[in-house]
């Protein structure tokens, strides 16, 4: 909750609940889908407390595999305190790991609202190839439309952009 009631500024593109009953039935929710195979949700841990989170999402299963083919990794947020610092680069090499050389997955989506223009750069530093532009793709927090900017990884592009993470984690 105190992740969630830091400095709020940087949330103007995503769903962060500040209130105790909201983070409650956030997270009921996240694990409520958990449950049924459509996500995996993970809390974001910087220094032993924790800084936001973020999630497998959009998860598909092809021929009738026991473990995922293609996903997103989506759903993050960091609280303020936590944006600019290693921890979201490194819960992504964790994430992007597990997905390639665990799951061996095919491919792995990420997106942002289109006007965000900080999330898309952090998007494309981690080495994500841009697809385009979703437009009117979802309804936002606020009631408004969004039009989504997609972005994706894949098998072939996944050594190149571990070794890019790793870089980025020894500076």
């Amino acid at each position: 909750m105190a992740a969630a009631s830091a400095d709020r500024s940087t949330y103007g593109f995503s769903l962060v609940p500040d209130q105790p009953d909201a983070m409650a039935a956030y997270v009921a929710a996240a694990l409520d889908e958990q449950r049924i195979g459509r996500t995996y949700a993970f809390a974001t841990v910087q220094y032993e407390r924790i800084v936001g989170s973020t999630r497998f999402m959009d998860i598909d299963y092809w021929e009738g595999s026991s473990v995922p083919s293609v996903l997103e990794i989506g759903g993050t947020w960091l609280t303020a305190s936590a944006q600019r610092t290693g921890v979201n680069t490194e819960a992504k090499l964790l994430m992007l790991t597990q997905a390639f050389d665990t799951w061996q997955v095919h491919r792995v989506t990420l997106k942002t609202d289109a006007r965000n223009e900080r999330s898309r750069r952090a998007i494309e530093r981690i080495g994500a190839k841009f697809e385009g532009i979703r437009r009117a793709h979802l309804v936002t927090h606020d009631g408004t439309v969004r039009d989504s900017a997609y972005f994706s990884i894949i098998a072939s592009e996944w050594p190149d952009v571990k070794a890019r993470l790793c870089t980025l984690l020894d500076r």
